[in-house]
């Protein structure tokens, strides 16, 4: 069965999304090494683009793009804008944690694997906003806090409290009487 046999039929992102459907399509899409429509591996160096798809690369990479989905789906990237998830980071560690040639070794963060460290040397990204890194909750709480302590400072009497704190830092100059202290300190 050729590649474009098993694709006649036009993908849903809803296949990839469910997990027994995306395990399905995931069967049903890969060739597999008994499965496949050639009886032993070719030579990569000498076969078309073609065989080395089918048979090297979609193996590996339409399951790392299932994961993708699942992974997605759970960081809501289909229901917001703008998350901190990096689609290309995280395929990069699933494909380099799945390498056949790294099999018996531990599973490497994206941030560890030699390569991206080598690149990110040269090339610092920026860092993630705020807004991105919290959760609901964590954003909700700081919105909330912030919202009450607006309140408190808007309320008369905490008015009346703050000029005269302002009146008396100025009236007794606080930051000059520190400094002529920490002056008379060092003259020691």
């Amino acid at each position: 069965v050729s590649w474009e046999a098993r694709t006649s039929q036009p993908l849903r992102v809803e296949q990839f999304c469910s997990a027994p459907a995306a395990d399905t399509v995931v069967q049903q899409l890969l060739p597999v090494a008994e499965a496949a429509p050639f009886p032993e591996p070719p030579d990569p160096k000498t076969c078309s683009p073609r065989e080395y798809l089918e048979y090297y690369i979609f193996p590996v990479l339409l399951p790392g793009m299932a994961e993708l989905l699942h992974r997605a789906k759970k960081e809501k990237c289909f229901e917001r804008k703008r998350t901190k998830f990096i689609a290309c980071d995280f395929l990069t560690e699933w494909l380099y944690n799945k390498n056949p040639k790294r099999e018996d070794e531990p599973f490497t963060e994206f941030f560890s694997i030699p390569f991206v460290s080598d690149w990110l040397k040269d090339h610092p990204r920026p860092p993630i906003p705020l807004s991105l890194l919290l959760s609901e909750e964590e954003a909700s709480i700081i919105i909330q806090s912030f919202w009450r302590g607006y309140r408190v400072r808007c309320d008369r009497e905490i008015q009346e409290l703050r000029q005269w704190q302002k009146k008396l830092r100025e009236d007794k100059n606080i930051f000059k009487s520190v400094r002529e202290f920490w002056s008379k300190q060092e003259a020691k």
